[in-house]
C-alpha cells in the first residue's frame, strides 16, 4: 500500500553519493499522482498545456494527467497499445505503437502521419521508445516486446531488434546500430554527443550502452558499455541539464524506483517507489518535476536540476 511520507526530508530519495546531496530538495517527497492502471510507460510533458500524457499499455489507451486540477482522463482510445512517446522540435507527439508496429506523429489538427511501420519490406517488430534529436531525426528502439495477447497481438518477429533513425528531412529510415541485443529506453547526452541505450538481453547482465555520434550527429560511432545493471532491470532513461542519467529501475522491492547516475557511469542516488519503475521524464513550469511510471500508477517529485532539452 501506497504511503506518503509525512516528515521531510523523505527517507524514499536515497543518497548513494555525496555529489547527490546537490539535486536532492529537502522539503520535497515522492507523490502518487494517480493509480489503477495496469502498466505504465512513456510520459511525456506537454507545457503548454500543464498536462502530462502517458501509456497505459495493456488498456490500449493513452493517459493525460493535469497539473492545474489533479484530474486523469483518457486522451486516446484505443491508442494502438502506444508505448513510449516524446514530442518533436514543433511541439508534436511522436508515439511508438506496439498493435500496429509502427512510429507515428499526431498533427495539430488530430490527424496521424505514419513515420515508419517496415523496414526492407518487413514489418517492425514493436516500437519500444523514441527520442526527436535537434536536427528533427527520430530515434527508436525495435525490440519484440509487445509481440504478446497483453501489451499488443501475439507475433513471432520478422527483423532483428535494431536501433533506427528517420532523417528529420528525407523522412528515411536506417539502421542506426544492429549489435544491440533487444534495445529498450535510450536518450542524448544535453550537447548530443552521446546516446545512450539501454540494453535489455545483454548478457550476464542488462547493461546501458554510450555510443559516440559523428561530428555530423548523423551516424553512431564507437560504443562501449557505461553502465552494468547488475540484478537491477533498467528501462526508460532521461538525462538532467548536467548530463546525468535518470533511470527507470526495477526487479526486487529493494531495487524499484528510479536510479541516477553520472556521465561516468557511478550511482549517484536512488529514488524508491513500492513498484517498478518503467520509465520517467522532466516538467512541470521549470522541468524539475521528475515524473514516473511505476507498473500500474503515476508518480512525483520535485529535484534541483533540470531536465536537458
Amino acid at each position: 500500500m501506497w504511503q506518503p511520507c509525512a516528515r521531510y526530508p523523505d527517507p524514499a530519495v536515497e543518497v548513494l553519493d555525496a555529489r547527490f546531496e546537490r539535486y536532492r530538495i529537502l522539503l520535497a517527497g515522492v507523490e502518487r499522482l494517480a493509480t489503477g492502471f495496469r502498466w505504465t510507460e512513456g510520459p511525456a510533458w506537454f507545457g503548454d498545456a500543464r498536462q502530462l500524457i502517458f501509456s497505459d499499455i495493456p488498456n490500449n489507451r493513452i493517459m493525460r494527467w493535469d497539473e492545474e486540477t489533479g484530474a486523469v482522463s483518457v486522451f486516446r482510445k484505443p491508442s494502438n497499445n502506444a508505448n513510449g512517446n516524446t514530442r518533436d522540435r514543433q511541439g508534436r507527439l511522436v508515439s511508438c505503437e506496439h498493435a500496429t508496429r509502427r512510429v507515428t506523429r499526431t498533427e495539430y489538427d488530430g490527424r496521424i502521419t505514419v513515420l515508419a511501420d517496415s523496414f526492407e519490406g518487413q514489418r517492425l517488430n514493436s516500437p519500444n521508445d523514441v527520442v526527436v534529436k535537434s536536427d528533427g531525426s527520430v530515434w527508436f528502439t525495435d525490440p519484440a516486446f509487445g509481440l504478446n495477447d497483453y501489451e499488443g497481438f501475439r507475433d513471432s518477429p520478422g527483423l532483428p531488434t535494431h536501433l533506427y533513425r528517420i532523417d528529420g528531412e528525407t523522412g528515411a529510415l536506417t539502421v542506426a546500430a544492429a549489435d544491440i541485443r533487444s534495445p529498450n529506453g535510450l536518450a542524448f547526452s544535453p550537447d548530443e554527443s552521446y546516446l545512450y541505450v539501454v540494453q535489455s538481453r545483454a548478457t550476464p547482465h542488462r547493461n546501458i550502452v554510450r555510443f559516440d555520434l559523428s561530428p555530423d550527429g548523423k551516424v553512431l560511432g564507437p560504443s562501449r558499455v557505461l553502465i552494468d545493471c547488475g540484478p537491477g532491470i533498467p528501462d526508460g532513461i532521461r538525462c538532467d541539464e548536467d548530463g546525468n542519467l535518470w533511470c527507470g529501475w526495477g526487479m526486487t522491492p529493494e531495487l524499484d524506483g528510479v536510479r541516477v547516475f553520472d556521465p561516468e557511469g557511478i550511482a549517484l542516488g536512488h529514488i524508491h517507489l513500492p513498484e517498478r519503475c518503467a520509465n520517467l521524464c522532466f516538467g512541470g513550469a521549470n522541468r524539475n518535476r521528475l515524473f514516473m511510471a511505476g507498473s500500474q500508477s503515476l508518480y512525483a517529485l520535485y529535484v534541483n536540476t533540470r531536465g536537458a532539452l
